[in-house]
């Protein structure tokens, strides 16, 4: 009887969103259901907010089912937005109405916002004052990047632009918080600090991307936590680690106890679950991502020894972090407690090396030099920190020419928010903004507060300042858009087009063009440099700037380049700063590319249909 009434009223309730006068037979028939049937049947899924919008508004009974913070709009909110549901707490009041105004007016900001960046930013990296329309938004955060990566989970090859300009944005404001709250992090007293916790910020801070959260390492960490107590059981069931709760942090006063726990943390984790220093590939920055250690189960010294450490504290073994030269170790203290300790009084773990315990000795042997005391000591949660960061900086001076040089930047940002008067980092990320032409009015703002600190750089700041100010001029006296139409006289020897995949033929990679010359626009070094006057047609003939699968970008000669015949994606950030779809075939430039090279487009339809119907004929022979 129930399930008959429910099927016949789940036929009137269609009926009801789209009638502005109900037929009163059905309406009657659907109010005199149970509450929650009704809200059952209007939780369906079958109906959008609009529907429900209109059916609560028929009567005063579906007003009563369809409240504000009532179970239909809260399915209404999930449904759309599923991954915002981890906000809410299911104890607290929530208007479910008000919340999905609220995010429907986020997401239609946001991508009123997205869609203007290409027009405003398309000649120039994304000025510093950039994002100040984003800052100023009204409303929750968290709604606006929802919707930022909904636009990035768009399935398909289209909205290129959307999804480059919403990754951007995304990346901005996600280190914009973990920023400020790393700041606020390194403010709280010494007994507040976590390790751990200063290492995710750091992770965090270079992935902003993913999604990384303290409470998932950590849940990781005691899942290792875990099967170290079922084999440390095995050895000693009435071991006092095994009575420890989540969250305490006692600790075990007896050596021979605490040796128990590490002889089980050495099994578990080099035994059982593989960790291993990464000895491979040393100088690879996942070896410093906290996430990316504890799914690889590798890394170096640093965030090995953060793992061994945490695990360890989490058990009662009081280690404690080393900052020794060239190789990060623990220290386990084996002297009586409250007695005067010197370097000799401790033992030193190796996590890198699979928990070795080493001696004073041993210590020295291992990095092949003599070190004084002082270097025994342990260091404080900034410290170890700024050995990661400056291990990531190091990393992030290794990146090629042809790269964002992401990760430096990344890293400046870091230690600069640790020491922010460390004048050669100031220097050295002024220089770098320079180097790639971004954010002048931030490179005189540095150079001016390196002034400041150190009078004696006014050698490298004035010449920065000088050529600083040169490429602002140079900018406001850029007037309108250069058009190149292929129609025109001079440009009769361009053969390819703006979208066209192409093929190298000397170096093999692949790319796709996004820009051209009718000869080549370098300077004379450059030319020199790149040897083009061996070219047959030398610089004399069409150049083309070109997005390279491996993240590079390069001006080649027409006779270097030949049509791809069997085109494929391009996978380079930048692709959706140009290109707003691909087709299989080749891509499409977006409006402000395509306002550059308006006659373009139509040469490439023709261009891959031709290179198409050219194949289709060879394989039918």
């Amino acid at each position: 009887m129930a399930a008959a009434a429910v099927d016949s009223a789940m036929e009137v309730v269609p009926a009801l969103a789209e009638e502005a006068a109900p037929d009163a037979a059905g309406l009657s028939c659907l109010v005199s259901l149970p509450g929650e049937v009704l809200e059952y049947i209007l939780c369906s899924g079958s109906l959008t907010a609009l529907d429900i919008g209109r059916v609560s508004s028929t009567c005063r009974r579906l007003r009563e089912v369809c409240q504000s913070s009532g179970k239909v709009w809260k399915e209404q909110f999930r449904v759309r937005w599923p991954s915002l549901m981890k906000h809410y707490s299911p104890t607290d009041y929530v208007n479910w109405l008000e919340e999905y105004k609220v995010r429907q007016k986020a997401g239609l900001e946001a991508r009123k916002i997205v869609a203007s960046f290409s027009k405003r930013f398309f000649s120039e990296h994304v000025p510093c004052n950039g994002f100040s329309d984003i800052e100023n938004l009204e409303g929750p955060e968290i709604f606006f990047e929802d919707e930022l990566v909904c636009i990035l989970n768009m399935e398909g090859r289209k909205a290129l632009t959307w999804k480059y300009y919403a990754k951007k944005i995304l990346y901005y404001l996600r280190q914009q918080k973990i920023l400020n709250n790393l700041k606020a992090f390194l403010q709280q007293p010494d007994d507040y600090e976590s390790y751990l916790e200063g290492a995710v910020f750091i992770d965090q801070y270079c992935n902003p991307l993913s999604d990384i959260s303290l409470k998932d390492i950590q849940a990781h960490i005691s899942s290792i936590v875990e099967l170290v107590c079922k084999t440390l059981r095995g050895v000693n069931s009435r071991h006092p680690s095994l009575a420890f709760k989540a969250g305490e942090s006692s600790m075990i006063m007896e050596i021979e106890l605490q040796s128990q726990v590490l002889d089980a943390m050495n099994y578990v984790l080099y035994e059982q679950l593989k960790f291993k220093g990464n000895r491979m590939d040393y100088y690879n920055a996942l070896n410093l991502y906290m996430h990316q250690v504890l799914i690889r189960r590798t890394g170096i010294p640093i965030s090995m020894s953060l793992v061994y450490l945490t695990i360890a504290r989490q058990l009662g073994v009081p280690l404690e972090p080393v900052n020794f030269p060239s190789h990060f170790l623990l220290r386990w203290c084996q002297g009586a407690e409250g007695a005067t300790l010197d370097i000799f009084d401790y033992i030193y773990i190796d996590a890198f090396g699979k928990g070795k315990q080493l001696t004073v000795k041993e210590c020295e042997y291992l990095i092949g030099q003599h070190v004084t005391a002082a270097l025994y000591g342990v260091v404080n949660v900034k410290k170890v920190l700024q050995r990661m960061v400056g291990n990531l900086l190091s990393l992030g001076k290794r990146e090629g020419i042809d790269q964002s040089y992401q990760l430096l930047r990344d890293s400046l940002d870091l230690y600069l928010a640790m020491y922010p008067d460390q004048v050669q980092l100031l220097l050295l990320q002024a220089r770098l903004y320079f180097h790639l032409g971004i954010w002048p009015e931030k490179v005189l703002d540095i150079l001016q507060h390196i002034q400041t600190l150190d009078p004696g750089q006014h050698g490298a700041v004035g010449y920065l300042v000088q050529h600083t100010l040169e490429h602002i001029e140079r900018k406001k006296e850029e007037v309108g858009v250069e058009v190149k139409l292929r129609s025109d006289d001079k440009h009769r020897d361009v053969c390819y087009a703006i979208g066209l995949i192409m093929k190298h033929k000397r170096y093999g990679y692949n790319c796709v063009i996004y820009g051209w010359d009718p000869t080549c626009m370098m300077g004379h070094e450059w030319i020199r440099n790149m040897n083009v006057h061996s070219l047959p047609h030398g610089h004399h003939q069409p150049f083309y700037n070109v997005l390279v699968e491996d993240g590079s970008c390069r001006y080649a000669a027409q006779e270097n380049l030949e049509y791809n015949v069997e085109p494929q994606e391009i996978s380079h950030p930048d692709v959706g700063r140009y290109f707003s779809e691909f087709t299989g075939a080749h891509y499409i430039p977006n409006a402000e590319l395509e306002l550059r090279y308006p006659e373009d487009l139509q040469f490439v339809y023709e261009t891959a249909h031709n290179i198409y119907s050219a194949k289709k004929e060879n394989v039918d022979e």
